[in-house]
């Protein structure tokens, strides 16, 4: 099963991330070889964050997309168009909210969601 991991972090300001080292989450996970590949945008729910998730899905082979990020609820909303335009199965992205989380918390919660959806 081919799995992507995207981090996104409130453009870096937002309070809810203050607690955690976003690079040691994205470190620690590929390292683990959890995931084929991880990245990091400041704000999917952008306009350039629509434009990043096309270029990035647009054709590719994946199974499992996870967005760790904010709300789940929020981020099906937020990134239905993006997938619609180029043909990515919602199913397949899989919301995991981080928010409030230190380091370690994160991490737990990102490998939980995997375990979920094997």
């Amino acid at each position: 099963m081919k799995r992507g991991l995207l981090l996104c972090v409130c453009q870096g300001t937002c309070p809810s991330f203050h607690k955690m080292d976003i690079f040691e989450v994205l470190n620690s996970l590929r390292r683990e070889g959890i995931f084929d590949w991880v990245g990091l945008h400041p704000q999917l729910c952008s306009d350039d964050g629509d434009k990043y998730l096309k270029e990035l899905l647009r054709g590719a082979e994946i199974d499992q997309l996870y967005v760790a990020g904010c709300d789940p609820t929020m981020q099906k909303k937020m990134y239905r168009d993006a997938f619609e335009a180029v043909g990515f199965p919602k199913e397949k992205h899989i919301g995991v909210e981080i928010r409030n989380m230190d380091t370690q918390q994160a991490i737990e919660a990102i490998k939980k969601a995997v375990e979920e959806h094997k």
